[in-house]
């Protein structure tokens, strides 16, 4: 056989494998497209964080880069899938096996889709309710000086189980601020999925403010008319003292408690009785009561 004959005979079997890597390679980017749009977008999960984003879209009429992937439309999914519906919110529907897809990029604890996912992409996937510390200040300062404010200060409270709690209490006692510092605390506020979780929904309504230096803030609040308190268990009972108006409740971590310097800006520490055999609460629990404390006594 010649050479000629031999090349001949070839370039079928090199136009067929040329065929294959082609085909191969527009999978490929195909299969790239779809990761790096999941990737692009930010996948909520559980049924409160889902609802709540949905219940802000229908209000405010905004829905452009929000769609919603659902499987068994039990009665929980039903009823946010009709809020969607009013909403403008496209939804779609797929099996178990696509939403443990869109959920992979979350953190383990996150996973658990129950058969929905909102997906944001876009100005939605950025969280609206982070505010500027000093553009907050401002506005409070027109408000007049005996309308009801409190801000919660997170000092080294790094588990975002525990400020998602410590967000849903400051919702429903109507604190007005929640600040958490750039370091030694859970700040990613926006693309926390566990905080979102563990907040019900909270986190995508109540300001937060991330600040550099918490000594420094406090020391503004107070300039402005707030009054400081830090819980610790060594302090004055709650139930045995008056909330100023304008209230700063500071929170430390559950380990080393608040930081000598930021606890020197106290102008009291508050404890909270408690009868059981161990030491001391949960950071989210204590917060929890003393926000309930502050509220009640304005009623």
């Amino acid at each position: 056989m010649t050479a000629a004959q031999e090349n001949q005979n070839r370039e079928p079997m090199t136009k067929f494998i040329q065929m294959i890597l082609v085909h191969a390679e527009a999978a490929k980017n195909t299969r790239n497209a779809a990761v790096d749009k999941h990737m692009s977008e930010r996948i909520i999960t559980g049924f409160h964080a889902i609802e709540e984003k949905v219940l802000r879209a229908k209000d405010s009429g905004s829905a452009e880069g929000m769609r919603l992937v659902f499987s068994k439309p039990g009665p929980r999914v039903k009823k946010i899938l009709a809020a969607a519906k009013e909403a403008g919110i496209p939804c779609s529907q797929a099996d178990d096996r696509a939403l443990d897809g869109l959920v992979q990029v979350l953190p383990e604890t996150s996973r658990d889709h129950r058969g929905i996912v909102l997906c944001l992409s876009g100005d939605q996937a950025k969280t609206k309710n982070l505010v500027d510390f000093e553009q907050w200040l401002s506005a409070s300062r027109a408000k007049p000086e005996d309308e009801r404010q409190t801000v919660v200060v997170l000092d080294s409270v790094t588990d975002p189980h525990n400020v998602g709690a410590i967000i849903r209490s400051c919702d429903q006692f109507g604190a007005s601020l929640v600040v958490i510092p750039e370091r030694r605390g859970a700040k990613d506020v926006e693309n926390n999925e566990v905080i979102a979780r563990s907040s019900a929904g909270s986190s995508a309504w109540v300001p937060v403010a991330v600040v550099s230096n918490l000594v420094r803030t406090v020391q503004l609040l107070k300039e402005n008319g707030f009054w400081s308190y830090g819980a610790d268990a060594g302090g004055e009972n709650v139930t045995k003292m008056k909330f100023a108006p304008r209230s700063v409740i500071v929170m430390g971590s559950e380990g080393s408690g608040i930081a000598r310097l930021l606890k020197e800006q106290c102008d009291s520490i508050v404890s909270i009785p408690t009868c059981g055999k161990i030491d001391s609460l949960n950071v989210s629990v204590a917060a929890g009561v003393l926000l309930y404390e502050n509220y009640r006594q304005s009623l």
